[in-house]
């Protein structure tokens, strides 16, 4: 018996191994048209940081623009958009040019 949860132990730790390697980190650029002021990008981060997944948020204030690094294993970029939409601030993934 002992043995049996030793070897379940081993095969869900593999598992789980083999889930994280599976994710991978994604970046999107937002655009957020409605960062006006100096403390607009201040409460874009807060809300962007709150989401489960993200493990970076840069934002450029000057182009309106924050940069999301997320575990798209956890989170996208719907519930990104949702979160700076809640705090008051709609945003938009940037197209990607060709």
């Amino acid at each position: 018996m002992k043995g049996t949860k030793i070897l379940f132990a081993g095969v869900v730790a593999a598992l789980v191994t083999v889930a994280s390697a599976l994710a991978s980190p994604q970046t999107v650029t937002l655009n957020v048209s409605g960062m006006t002021c100096p403390t607009c990008p201040i409460t874009v981060k807060k809300a962007l940081e709150k989401v489960s997944g993200v493990s970076k948020v840069e934002v450029r204030y000057e182009k309106k623009q924050v940069l999301v690094t997320f575990d798209d294993a956890k989170t996208n970029t719907d519930a990104l958009m949702k979160a700076t939409t809640n705090a008051g601030y709609p945003s938009q993934p940037e197209k990607a040019t060709k």
